[in-house]
């Protein structure tokens, strides 16, 4: 996956769907017909502006220098009952996981969360209908037709929201860059400061009997990240999509490593409750600072009911135990 400033997980794009074609207002007339009925044939509808969902895409990048997105216009009607060609549709390959939104209303109009799915952005205009539509007993030959209806021009917003098997919450330094980096084949940045990771990096994780599972390293959150302190909620919601979270917490945390689960728990909860609903498990990692007696003492505060696991990314201690742990959460 692009690293940086290659993710792009917000576009607001211009979309503008084709007007539909007018309809003809032909009446028949050849060598034989000097006063024929009417033959108008209809106008063809406009180009719509359609999201399909592509499996190989991670990012909106492609989107970003975009703005105006323009369908074509319907063609109009002919004689002989000959309806116009449709404007050609615009489609936009999107990833998996991409919400679209109505910029001025807020209104999230669907999310595209299939290979090869295609739903409607915005919608071409109607063709309009031929004068043969309106032949009556009473007017037999209708001079009129219908302009074709017009397209529509909106501001819309595409969210990408990351789909992946585990997401790995934790405060910045609790080392889930470093895991990321051992056990699949990302290369997230790594160093000793806060907000390294500036976009969700994800990596493809091979286990047993070449299964895999995806695995995506969320921006390390703070306190207060669910009021949109720090990276807020622009990262948040990256979590609401991963099947198992992961509480990553070094061993060497000022706090105790009860008190700091807790307060990212805290803030998934202010964030989105439903997220307590899905399966958690907690690594202690740079495990390799402590000792067995050290290890055994710490289990004693860890919170109840959850599974753990001492892991050391640097050591390459616990990683297989924990890709066990993970793989049958995923597996429920």
């Amino acid at each position: 996956m692009a690293q940086g400033s290659n993710f792009v997980d917000y576009v607001k794009i211009c979309c503008r769907s084709g007007h539909g074609g007018a309809g003809s207002a032909h009446l028949h007339r050849d060598k034989h017909t000097a006063k024929g009925g009417p033959d108008g044939g209809d106008g063809g509808r406009g180009g719509h502006v359609i999201l399909r969902g592509n499996s190989q895409l991670w990012t909106l990048l492609h989107l970003k220098f975009r703005k105006h997105i323009i369908a074509e216009n319907g063609g109009p009607g002919g004689s002989a009952l000959k309806s116009g060609p449709f404007g050609k549709d615009e489609v936009l390959d999107v990833p998996l996981g991409t919400i679209a939104r109505n910029a001025e209303t807020n209104e999230i109009l669907f999310e595209i969360t299939e290979d090869s799915e295609t739903k409607i952005l915005t919608a071409g205009g109607r063709g309009g209908l031929g004068n043969w539509h309106f032949k009556s007993p009473t007017q037999q030959t209708p001079r009129f037709s219908q302009p074709g209806e017009p397209g529509k021009e909106e501001w819309m917003v595409l969210e990408l929201k990351v789909l992946a098997d585990v997401g790995l919450v934790g405060f910045p330094n609790a080392g889930k860059s470093t895991l990321l980096s051992v056990v699949s084949a990302a290369k997230p940045e790594i160093a000793d400061y806060a907000f390294t990771t500036l976009v969700p990096n994800l990596g493809i994780v091979s286990y047993r009997d070449n299964r895999s599972f995806v695995m995506a390293d969320i921006p390390g959150i703070i306190e207060g990240a669910s009021e949109g302190k720090g990276l807020g909620y622009r990262f948040l919601r990256h979590i609401e999509r991963n099947s198992v979270l992961l509480f990553m917490v070094p061993a060497d945390t000022m706090r105790s490593i009860a008190d700091e689960y807790d307060i990212l728990l805290n803030e998934l909860t202010a964030y989105n409750p439903e997220l307590l609903a899905k399966p958690r498990l907690l690594a202690i990692s740079k495990s390799d600072l402590l000792d067995e007696e050290l290890k055994q003492e710490m289990t004693t505060t860890l919170p109840k009911g959850l599974p753990y696991i001492f892991i050391s990314s640097v050591a390459n201690q616990g990683i297989v135990e924990l890709k066990d742990l993970i793989w049958n959460a995923i597996i429920g």
